[in-house]
C-alpha cells in the first residue's frame, strides 16, 4: 500500500505544497507504506508549459529529500483507464446540458449556505437530451441522489456531507479531478491521502464514488494551510514563496526542509535536519491543528 503527493504543473510549488509534501511523506514512512508522486495534467491542453514546471516541480521534491518508490505517472496518460471506469458507472450517470451560467444561477444559496447542483438535467425525456445534443456536447454527472458520506480524518475526525451530483467528465470530454482521483487512488493501491485541509470537503463525495466503483476508501489527513502573517493564503504565483524563489534571496533548501520541520513540531528553531531523520520523531496525530503563519522574509536575517 502507498502514501502519495499529487501537484498539479501549474507553477511551482510554494511553501504549502512543500510542507504538505514533507507530511505526506513522513506519513508514509512512517506506517511502512511505499511512496507515490502522480503528476495531476488533467488540463494538459490549458497548461502549454506543464512538462517543464511538472520537472521543476520533481526536483524540488527530490532537493527535500523526498524520494518515491514508482515511476511518477501523469492522468494526462491515463484517459484509457477513467473511460474504463466510467463504463462501470453505467446507470448511475447522466448527460448534463447546463452551462454555468446556469448552475449558478441555479445553486445560488441564501445566507452563504452550501449549494449544490439541483439535478436539472437528471430527468430530462430521450427526446429533450437528443435536441439539447444537437446544440451543445453534454458533461456527465453523477447521480448521487443527495446521498450523505462520512470519512474520518486523522486530525479532524469524522467529516459528514451531502454528495452532490458532481461533473465526472465534462463537455469537453476531459475527466474531472474528483473521478479522477478516485479512479488513480484505487488502481495505484494508495490507501492514504495526506493533503491540503481546503479538500477536506471534497473527500465525502470522493469516498462515495469510490464504494460506487468497488475501490476502498482511503485514510484521510488533511494538514491546516500555511497562509501568509495577514491570514491570506499563498499563491503558486507568487515566487517568492517557492523554493527557487526563496534560494534568490539566500535561504537554502536545508533552512526551508528546517523551518518546515520546526513548523510541525518536530525540531528545534534553526535546527539542521535532513528528511529521513525526522522519520522516527514523526507522529501524524500530534501534527498542530491550526494554519502555519509564516513571513519568509523574517528568515532572512536569522539563517545567516
Amino acid at each position: 500500500m502507498f502514501g502519495r503527493f499529487a501537484p498539479t504543473p501549474s507553477a511551482d510549488l510554494h511553501l504549502g505544497n512543500l510542507r504538505t509534501a514533507v507530511v505526506a511523506w513522513l506519513t508514509a514512512r512512517a506506517s511502512g507504506r511505499g511512496f507515490l508522486i502522480r503528476i495531476e495534467d488533467l488540463d494538459q491542453p490549458r497548461l502549454p508549459q506543464a512538462d517543464t514546471i511538472a520537472a521543476r516541480q520533481l526536483a524540488d521534491l527530490a532537493t527535500l529529500g523526498i524520494d518515491h518508490d514508482q515511476t511518477v505517472v501523469r492522468q494526462r496518460d491515463r484517459t484509457d483507464r477513467y473511460v474504463a471506469a466510467l463504463a462501470g458507472l453505467d446507470g448511475l450517470i447522466y448527460e448534463c446540458f447546463c452551462s454555468r451560467k446556469d448552475v449558478a444561477e441555479a445553486t445560488r444559496a441564501p445566507h452563504g449556505a452550501t449549494a449544490h447542483y439541483p439535478g436539472t438535467c437528471r430527468h430530462l425525456s430521450p427526446t429533450e437530451r437528443d435536441r439539447r445534443r444537437r446544440i451543445r456536447p453534454p458533461a456527465w454527472r453523477i447521480n448521487a441522489d443527495a446521498a450523505q458520506m462520512s470519512v474520518t480524518d486523522l486530525l479532524h475526525g469524522q467529516y459528514s456531507a451531502t454528495v452532490d451530483d458532481f461533473i465526472v467528465r465534462r463537455a469537453d470530454g476531459v475527466f474531472s479531478y474528483n473521478f479522477a482521483v478516485v479512479v488513480d487512488d484505487g488502481l495505484q493501491e494508495v490507501d492514504q491521502v495526506v493533503r491540503g485541509e481546503d479538500l477536506l470537503e471534497s473527500a465525502p463525495r470522493q469516498a462515495w464514488l469510490a464504494h460506487q466503483l468497488g475501490l476502498p476508501v482511503p485514510n484521510y489527513l488533511h494538514v491546516p494551510l500555511v497562509l501568509a502573517t495577514d491570514g491570506s493564503r499563498l499563491a503558486k504565483r507568487d515566487r517568492s514563496a517557492s523554493l527557487d524563489g526563496l534560494g534568490t534571496t539566500g535561504i537554502s533548501a536545508s533552512a526551508v526542509l528546517s523551518h518546515i520541520a520546526s513548523s510541525l513540531g518536530l525540531t528545534q528553531p534553526g535546527e539542521p535536519v535532513k528528511l529521513p531523520e525526522l522519520v522516527e520523531r514523526f507522529d501524524p496525530t500530534a501534527l498542530p491543528r491550526q494554519p502555519w503563519l509564516v513571513d519568509p522574509s523574517s528568515w532572512v536575517t536569522s539563517d545567516r
